[in-house]
C-alpha cells in the first residue's frame, strides 16, 4: 500500500513523516513554497523523540505521478475550503488496470469538520473518515513540528458514512507502525462531530490569542453549548468528554521542544501565515448551517465565523482582537437576536 498525502502541511506532514520512519511507501503532495521546500530540502520533522529529515517522493499534483497504482490510498489533508478542487483533480487520475481514482481507490478525509466526506462521496466510491487528534505546526515551508508524546496522534478511522472493512484495517495497520494510534471504528462520524465541537474554540484562539484563560474558556462554553443544542436538534450523535479521555488518556502529552515558539491550532496558523482563508465556514459555520436547518439560533458561532473570515480577508495576525471585544460583539448579537423584529 502506498500512502499519497494530499496536503503535506502540518498534519499531513506529520503523518507522512511517521509513515516514512516506519518504512511505509509514502508520497508527499504539496503546492507552492511547501512543495518547493520539500522537493529541494526534504521534510524536516521535529518531535520529542528527535529531529529527522525525510526525503520521500514529492509531487505537486496527480499529473506528476502519472498512472496511479492499484494499491494507492489517497489521504486528504487539505483544509476543507480546498477539498473540492483537490477531489476534482485527483478523482480523474487514471489507475493502473483501468478506471480512475474516484472509481477505484480509497480516499481518507483526514480533516477537521464533517463536510469533506460528503463532498467526496459525490464522486468517490470508497470514502473513509478520519478523526484527527494530532497537534502539529507548519513552522515554515519544509519544517513540521509535532509535540505529542509518546504518540504523535490518535486517528480514529472508519468507512463513511458508517461501518468498517478490511481496507480500513490495512490503512490503520500501516499508520500504527509509526507512533500513531489508528483505532478502526464503525461510528467514526460520532468521533468527528465531537472533534467539531472542540474545534469551535479555534476561532476564539485565532482572533484573541487566548483559549484557556477564564474569558476565553467562558466564550468557548457558550459556543459549544450552541453546538451541542444544534447536534441534538439534528439528531446527530457525538462522543462525550469522558469517552474521549478514556481513549486518549496520557497517550498524547505535549512536550515543549527546545527553542520552539508558541503556536496555535489550525485556524491560528492560517492567520499567522497570511493564508487568506480559514476553515471556520466548516467549523463554526457548520453549527450555523445546522442551526438554520433545524430552527436553533447560533449567534455566538455566527459572530466567530464572521470575525475570523474578516481577519483572514484583511490579513490581520492572530491575537489582534482582545477577548473582551470579541465577547462584547457576541453579547451585542445576542441582544439583537432577542429583540423583536420591527
Amino acid at each position: 500500500m502506498r500512502y499519497l498525502i494530499i496536503g503535506a502541511g502540518a498534519v499531513g506532514g506529520a503523518i507522512g513523516a511517521r509513515l516514512a520512519e516506519a518504512g511505509q511507501d509514502v508520497v508527499l503532495v504539496a503546492r507552492g513554497k511547501q512543495y518547493e521546500a520539500l522537493r529541494e530540502r526534504g521534510l524536516l520533522f521535529e518531535a520529542p523523540d528527535g529531529t529527522r529529515v525525510h526525503r520521500p517522493p514529492v509531487a505537486d499534483g496527480p499529473g506528476a505521478l502519472g498512472t496511479l497504482r492499484a494499491d494507492d490510498v489517497l489521504v486528504l489533508c487539505v483544509k476543507t475550503q480546498d477539498s473540492a478542487a483537490a477531489l476534482a483533480a485527483w478523482g480523474a487520475a487514471p489507475v493502473e488496470g483501468g478506471g480512475t481514482a474516484a472509481g477505484r481507490l480509497p480516499l481518507v478525509c483526514a480533516q477537521n469538520g464533517v463536510e469533506s466526506e460528503r463532498l467526496a462521496l459525490r464522486s468517490f466510491r470508497r470514502v473513509y473518515a478520519m478523526c484527527v487528534w494530532l497537534p502539529a505546526t507548519l513552522v515554515e515551508p519544509g519544517v513540521v513540528r509535532a509535540a505529542g508524546t509518546p504518540l504523535t496522534g490518535i486517528l480514529h478511522l472508519g468507512r463513511y458514512p458508517a461501518g468498517s472493512d478490511g481496507t480500513a484495517r490495512e490503512i490503520a495497520a500501516g499508520l500504527e507502525r509509526g507512533r500513531l494510534a489508528a483505532p478502526v471504528v464503525d461510528d467514526v462520524m460520532r468521533w468527528k462531530h465531537a472533534k467539531l465541537l472542540a474545534n469551535l474554540a479555534n476561532a476564539i484562539e485565532a482572533l484573541s490569542g487566548v483559549r484557556t484563560d477564564d474569558a476565553g474558556a467562558a466564550l468557548y462554553r457558550r459556543a459549544r453549548a450552541e453546538g451541542e443544542a444544534v447536534l441534538d436538534a439534528a439528531g446527530i450523535a457525538h462522543t462525550g468528554p469522558e469517552e474521549e479521555r478514556a481513549v486518549r488518556g496520557d497517550r498524547i502529552t505535549l512536550e515543549p521542544l527546545d527553542g520552539a515558539p508558541r503556536g496555535g491550532g489550525s485556524t491560528w496558523q492560517s492567520l499567522d501565515r497570511g493564508a487568506g482563508s480559514v476553515e471556520v465556514d466548516w467549523l463554526n459555520g457548520e453549527i450555523g448551517l445546522l442551526g438554520r436547518l433545524h430552527g436553533v439560533p447560533t449567534p455566538v458561532n455566527d459572530v466567530l465565523q464572521e470575525r475570523a473570515n474578516d481577519a483572514a480577508r484583511h490579513g490581520r495576525p492572530p491575537g489582534a482582537t482582545p477577548i473582551a471585544d470579541l465577547a462584547a460583539a457576541v453579547d451585542a448579537r445576542l441582544r439583537a437576536t432577542r429583540s423583536p423584529s420591527p
